[in-house]
């Protein structure tokens, strides 16, 4: 539909501003039978030119849920592809014609704001070893069991499980991929609010164990984790499963002030840091393979590099804790979570 192009268009050069979404959302409205069609096609333009700029479809949804409401997201997921389709949902949710527009209205100058960004290149895989996908089904029931249970002792084998499992997958990894065509990618991983930097340094922390490396973009809510394809799985599961254990010690802790819990993350992060390396470098040292330090070696320079390629300018920030109550309870969540087998 022309004639709603031109107003969306209107509606981003404003800066999504109320007037001009509300003409553009009273343009699609007054489209007919058509008018979920037509914002469908625009958001499907407007997503190429998204991943022209370097956004992939799920930091799209990312940023709805980081800057919008959660039915603005539901309305991202019915404007993409395999959504149920934006006449559907406004069906289900009983929202007039209107309302709706306009919902997808804003969620579109959002998607128009976005600057350009670094794209991402995709790991290169090495054949895959035998087991691979039982070993992964394996440390996603640990971590799960780790994160379900009420009692830290068994969390914290839970954990050193994983992590071992977790490292020594890589080193199987690294050792089939020597000498292939093999090399590392890149992926985004949310960082939910609050507590943004906290969250970014425990998935540093997590990272580096795994043989990655982090970058953080503040301005829109995730690292990018360069890395291996294994190790990249890595680091997504444990990050996942460490900020759930860390969600659950923070509600056994006496205060709920800002600081506490930011000082608490800190804290947790740093040591989690601390016992992800040890578990790491003592499976590592168990290892008999000769040729494993020249390959490990490598794989660590390709990482570097090509972290440097896609971030040639990087600027490193501190993170300090305020609340020493908070510090102390954060270092000895972690200490609970201990990764030690």
């Amino acid at each position: 539909m022309e004639e709603f192009e031109e107003a969306y268009g209107r509606a981003l050069a404003a800066g999504g501003g109320d007037v001009e979404v509300d003409a553009a959302a009273s343009v699609l409205a007054a489209g007919g039978e058509g008018w979920a069609g037509a914002a469908e096609g625009v958001a499907r333009r407007v997503g190429r030119e998204c991943a022209a700029r370097g956004w992939e479809a799920a930091d799209l949804l990312r940023m709805v849920g980081r800057e919008l409401t959660a039915r603005h997201h539901r309305v991202a997921v019915a404007l993409g592809k395999g959504g149920e389709g934006l006449a559907a949902l406004a069906a289900r949710e009983r929202l007039d014609r209107f309302s709706a527009a306009g919902l997808a209205v804003e969620v579109l100058c959002l998607y128009g704001r976005l600057p350009r960004i670094t794209a991402l290149v995709a790991p290169r895989h090495a054949a895959p070893a035998a087991g691979e996908s039982k070993t992964l089904a394996r440390i996603r029931a640990l971590l799960a069991k780790a994160e379900s249970t009420g009692f830290p002792e068994e969390a914290e084998a839970l954990s050193a499980k994983a992590q071992h499992l977790m490292a020594r997958h890589s080193i199987d990894e690294a050792l089939v991929a020597a000498g292939s065509d093999a090399g590392p990618g890149a992926r985004r991983i949310g960082v939910d609010r609050p507590y943004e930097g906290a969250r970014a340094l425990l998935l540093d922390a997590v990272a580096a164990a795994n043989r990655c490396q982090a970058v953080w973009s503040a301005d829109f809510g995730f690292s990018t984790v360069v890395g291996h394809a294994t190790d990249l799985d890595a680091v997504e599961l444990l990050y996942t499963s460490l900020l759930v254990q860390a969600d659950r010690a923070l509600q056994r802790g006496a205060s709920r002030s800002r600081d506490f819990r930011e000082s608490f993350l800190i804290a947790y992060a740093s040591r989690i840091r601390e016992r992800l390396a040890g578990a790491a470098a003592e499976e590592t040292a168990t290892t008999t393979a000769p040729d494993l330090l020249p390959v490990l070696a490598s794989r660590d320079l390709a990482v570097e590099s090509e972290t440097r390629r896609l971030f040639p300018s990087t600027t490193t920030s501190r993170l300090r804790g305020r609340d020493a109550e908070g510090w102390r309870h954060g270092h000895s969540a972690a200490d609970t979570a201990s990764f030690r087998p």
